[in-house]
């Protein structure tokens, strides 16, 4: 586990690493270059670089912490790629299962092995799912996320490359929207976030922007509007009050 810096989260735990590249929006995948990174550290976790590896002790980790967080479950790979057995996924979902006092953050590009699979897993309250939603091309996932009995559905919006009009955000219950960083970062333009933002607003969909991006992303900040958007499910506002 590690504290993260992502703003939509607390921290990540990562029971698998690696992944490989499907769509657009994996091309300049910071998991990749972070592995790469983390490999040349000498951390033996990384030491088959961006390769897909299975971690099974550390399953018990959640177990272990003693107050309530917000975890994000894989930064470092993709929970539904096809070379993590399905009995793996199983024993993952059981120990969100058995930690109902955290907040499991789970995001895949991988809708469509998710849309298989989702049947035969345990869906507490506890496990939100998302899928990575980059371009127009590819939101058929939202469809198949829809389908899912996750307690709580939602998109990220990041990298967002292109435009994304006439969403169907019915059952989704919180967006995320973020610019590309990096060295050679792809433009996110502003018509496309507040365009989305409007959606979630009409739909009643928490909306959070997360980045503009660009190669100095702490520089060009997240202000929208001249504000910040840091929405969450109402569910988590829920949780809070408790």
């Amino acid at each position: 586990m590690a504290q993260s810096s992502i703003e939509w989260t607390e921290m990540t735990w990562n029971p698998t690493t690696g992944c490989t590249k499907i769509s657009a929006g994996c091309k300049f995948c910071y998991a990749e270059i972070m592995s790469k990174r983390l490999k040349a550290m000498g951390i033996d976790k990384y030491k088959d670089g961006f390769k897909v590896n299975i971690y099974p002790d550390a399953l018990s980790i959640p177990y272990t912490w003693k107050s309530s967080k917000v975890v994000f479950v894989n930064s470092m790979s993709d929970l539904f790629h096809e070379d993590i057995p399905l009995d793996y996924i199983k024993k993952v979902f059981q120990v969100m299962n058995e930690n109902p006092q955290h907040v499991f953050q789970v995001l895949t590009k991988r809708a469509e092995r998710l849309f298989e699979v989702y049947k035969e897993l345990k869906w507490t309250h506890n496990i939100w799912m998302g899928v990575s939603v980059e371009n127009d091309k590819v939101k058929n996932r939202i469809d198949l996320l829809r389908k899912t009995s996750a307690k709580v559905k939602f998109l990220s919006l990041e990298p967002l490359i292109g435009p994304l009009p006439k969403l169907n955000l019915k059952k989704i219950d919180w967006v995320i929207v973020g610019g590309e960083s990096g060295h050679r970062p792809r433009p996110m333009d502003s018509d496309w976030v507040l365009d989305i933002q409007e959606q979630c607003l009409k739909s009643d969909v928490a909306f959070f922007f997360k980045q503009w991006g660009g190669r100095n992303k702490k520089a060009n900040g997240r202000l929208l509007n001249g504000r910040t958007y840091d929405e969450m499910p109402e569910i988590m506002e829920i949780e809070k009050v408790k």
